[in-house]
């Protein structure tokens, strides 16, 4: 490997790394208000409220990595202009091109390495996170989750403990529902079955349902059947795809087909991952183009405040974007790739006289 190659890469490794390094620093204190602020009510030590911001942190760290890495470029490309190094570059046969395409290899590397490692880890610690504060929220008590099994519901309410298997959902409705009553020792009392149960409200209305208790069988037309769940509650405890690994995703994907249950969210989360490598290389290509392309005779402070500036106004019509994805006005695909399609179009325009400057 050439000398200024490697020196091109050690150089743009160390700023992400230190440009990381801060904005981790600053997510550790931000998030630690929040922490604090649940644990206001409970007798709890400070560790708590440590741990789970620490837990937290690096899943909070991946969404702001777009603007890590054009950070982290900008600096990388005024350190080059004002060591005069981009010139002594061009010296040696070295043109703008040639920088760009080394800078981008980079961070399309190191993307992909965020994303097979780190994200994964992050993934784990949300995981633990979530179990930890569960623990210590007033609603507990109240578990929903999908599995090749259908769907399963623990629900605890007026001294009763319910548990819910449906075979599959179908917008409000489970399919083929088995409801155990137990009480608060976990002695069953009721059980209750019935093919369709509506659930759009938590009074849920149970047509036709077969009823055994004290050894007795009866069928009864209508039932109401009070619970914590509705339709939007439940979608709101599946919602959480960051505590999943990939691998786990790719599992609850095959879990959701198999009983009816919608997988856009999940295609959507997939679909970002999928784009991240390709996303944070965009946006290094366009910092750098950026760089190269406005008045050298500004302060630093210029420079920056026109990344984050626009860094922030793509990360807005990303998440504009994805939300036409989730309310299906746009093909998820598209909902996701369209604005890194808009971003490399308009990099394109300013690298046409990339080599001039």
């Amino acid at each position: 490997m050439k000398t200024y190659i490697r020196y091109l890469i050690f150089d743009f490794c160390k700023k992400i790394l230190i440009v990381s390094l801060i904005f981790f620093l600053l997510v550790l204190l931000l998030n630690l208000f929040e922490e604090i602020n649940f644990f206001k009510d409970k007798s709890e030590h400070l560790y708590y409220p440590l741990l789970l911001n620490l837990l937290n942190a690096p899943t909070i760290l991946i969404k702001v990595f777009p603007f890590i890495f054009l950070i982290s470029t900008q600096f990388l490309i005024i350190s080059l202009i004002e060591k005069n190094e981009i010139m002594i570059l061009k010296n040696f046969g070295i043109d703008n091109f040639k920088i760009l395409g080394i800078i981008a290899v980079v961070s399309f590397v190191i993307s992909l390495i965020l994303i097979i490692f780190f994200y994964n880890f992050s993934a784990k610690l949300k995981h633990i996170y979530l179990e930890i504060k569960n623990n210590f929220a007033s609603d507990n008590k109240y578990l929903a989750v999908i599995t090749e099994n259908g769907i399963w519901i623990k629900d605890e309410i007026n001294r009763n403990i319910n548990i819910i298997n449906a075979d599959s959902i179908e917008g409000n409705v489970l399919k083929n529902v088995v409801i155990t009553e137990f009480d608060e020792n976990f002695n069953p009392r009721k059980y209750i079955y019935s093919k369709n149960v509506n659930i759009l409200e938590k009074v849920w209305n149970i047509k036709n349902g077969i009823v055994i208790e004290n050894n007795l069988r009866k069928v009864e037309n209508s039932i109401l059947f009070e619970t914590n769940f509705n339709s939007e509650r439940i979608n709101t405890l599946f919602s959480n795809l960051n505590s999943l690994t990939l691998w786990e995703l790719f599992k609850l994907r095959k879990d959701y087909i198999s009983v009816g249950y919608s997988i856009d969210n999940i295609n959507l989360h997939l679909q970002k991952i999928y784009a991240f490598p390709v996303y944070l290389t965009i946006l290094t290509i366009f910092a750098t183009v950026l760089m190269l392309n406005v008045p050298i005779n500004k302060p630093k402070i210029f420079y920056l405040l026109i990344g984050i500036f626009l860094s922030v106004l793509i990360f807005y019509i990303n998440h504009f974007s994805s939300l036409l994805g989730e309310n299906n006005k746009l093909p998820i695909t598209m909902s996701v790739w369209l604005p890194h399609v808009i971003v490399s179009m308009l990099t394109g325009i300013g690298m046409v006289r990339i080599n001039e400057k």
